[in-house]
């Protein structure tokens, strides 16, 4: 139902349409013109008797007088500059409401309505500080180990998604990913002209997908990306409220492109093989269906512990030794600060997500044994270069390393962290032998001092983001058969 303002305005465009004047309504309605007034301001809410009275003699229906859409432009414009001002930002500034008058110009309203929307896009960027980002990865992290980091209303929509194309094993092809990006009404584009700020653009209202000309590092790139946008379309999924809605809205596009990529359908016969032969291998895993090394031990992640029983950890770190992401279910302590956030802190040097770094052939992957404070685990460590050095690490309790293959290396460390004993407090003596006589600048991590990003979507410049859609709205429709 309308507000009442909304109300108000659509009984009074109702009314100066037929060219009635409020005295004649009140004629017509049998009530006070006083009355009318009041509900055509907003001000008081109409009983749903009168409420018909005035729709049969305004020649309308109740339900066009109760439709939420303000009836013109101006109203909608007026409408929100009456909600801003009632808003607490603008109240803590002591100033008085501004009321339109029929003399102040469309110009003038669009200006107060867009500053009243930047103030409130201020005070919404300064309310999402970084420790408030690092809660909402905090909450989503352990929400998906509650559920074993496994979606299977998305697992669905992943399987008809392929078996509506008839894929049923091994790599999506370009041609494939493009059917699918059909099926929902998408063609996608390849243009060199994205906002910087993007990874990929959909433009809903021409049904297109825009993203790079060349594959990002990695080779599934181009497809995740447009799986991705397509799982935009598929999870219906709207502006996001808040980054924590804007940080489950990108888990499950990643998930759904994840599930498209390597389907269930045969990824799980393939693990399960693996598992009977004893020779389970994130990279066998990757190599089967065209991706990354990282993008294979996320999915394993999803299927290892509902669909194979094998309980787990993954873990990504940067080459300074600092998490930029974790998931586990497996008992193993991740390092984690005062509000529960594993993200930019450092793993144990003896782990094998760091002690993969200092290896000098790094083709293959690195397997060892690590004891730690909860138990021992078998790791295997994967390292890569992008814009810098990083290592991916899938683990599991001692136990579940019979499944693996790489279980018989003989490398073995010993990790008491989080004692600080173990590889965060010098030797002894060292401290007092340097102190006063060195000093080093610290490396500071940029997001504890940035707050987040601003826009529709955190990250997204929106001007550029509207120049570029302006620039491409009336392009040629793209052949589908020429999409990718």
């Amino acid at each position: 139902m309308a507000n009442l303002s909304t109300l108000g305005r659509r009984i009074r465009f109702y009314r100066t349409r037929n060219g009635m004047t409020l005295d004649q309504l009140s004629a017509a309605c049998d009530t006070a013109t006083s009355q009318l007034s009041l509900i055509e301001n907003g001000k008081r809410e109409p009983r749903l008797s009168l409420l018909g009275v005035i729709a049969e003699a305004l020649g309308v229906s109740v339900s066009d007088l109760l439709r939420e859409e303000a009836p013109t432009g101006r109203d909608a414009l007026e409408i929100e500059l009456e909600r801003a001002q009632e808003g607490p930002s603008y109240r803590e500034l002591g100033l008085p409401a501004l009321r339109p008058s029929k003399s102040m110009s469309d110009e003038t309203l669009r200006t107060l309505v867009g500053l009243h929307r930047e103030l409130d896009r201020r005070a919404r960027q300064a309310i999402a500080t970084p420790e408030q980002a690092r809660r909402a990865n905090t909450d989503l992290r352990l929400q998906m180990r509650e559920i074993d980091n496994y979606l299977p209303e998305i697992e669905a929509l992943a399987d008809e998604a392929v078996a509506t194309v008839g894929h049923t094993a091994g790599a999506l092809t370009h041609r494939t990913v493009a059917e699918m990006a059909e099926h929902v009404g998408l063609s996608i584009v390849h243009t060199d002209d994205l906002p910087h700020s993007a990874r990929a653009v959909v433009d809903m209202e021409h049904g297109r997908i825009y993203i790079p000309p060349a594959s990002i590092p990695g080779g599934h790139g181009l497809r995740s990306l447009a799986l991705q946008a397509v799982a935009q379309t598929v999870l219906e999924h709207r502006e996001p409220v808040d980054y924590a809605d804007f940080l489950r809205q990108r888990l499950e596009a990643s998930y759904y492109a994840a599930a498209c990529l390597m389907p269930r359908s045969s990824a799980v016969p393939f693990l399960e093989e693996a598992k009977r032969d004893r020779a389970i291998a994130i990279d066998d895993f990757r190599d089967a269906y065209g991706v990354t090394h990282e993008a294979a031990a996320l999915r394993f992640t999803n299927l290892a512990t509902q669909r194979l029983g094998i309980r787990l950890h993954y873990v990504r770190v940067a080459g300074d030794g600092t998490v930029a992401g974790a998931y586990e279910n497996d008992g193993l302590p991740p390092p984690l600060d005062a509000t529960g956030s594993t993200e930019g802190e450092v793993v144990c040097r003896f782990w094998s997500a760091r002690r993969a770094f200092a290896r000098k052939t790094r083709t293959t992957e690195h397997y060892q044994y690590t004891d730690t404070p909860a138990g021992t685990f078998f790791e295997a460590t994967q390292t890569g270069i992008g814009s810098d050095e990083y290592s991916i690490t899938v683990g599991v309790p001692y136990a579940e390393s019979k499944w693996f293959r790489g279980r018989q290396t003989p490398v073995h460390e010993t990790s008491k962290c989080p004692d600080v004993s173990c590889c965060r407090r010098p030797a002894d003596g060292l401290a007092e032998r340097w102190t006063g006589r060195s000093w080093a600048s610290p490396r500071v991590r940029p997001y504890l001092f940035a707050p987040l990003p601003h826009g529709t979507y955190p990250g997204i410049d929106d001007r550029e983001l509207h120049e570029f859609l302006q620039s491409h709205a009336d392009d040629s429709p793209i052949p589908s058969n020429g999409a990718v």
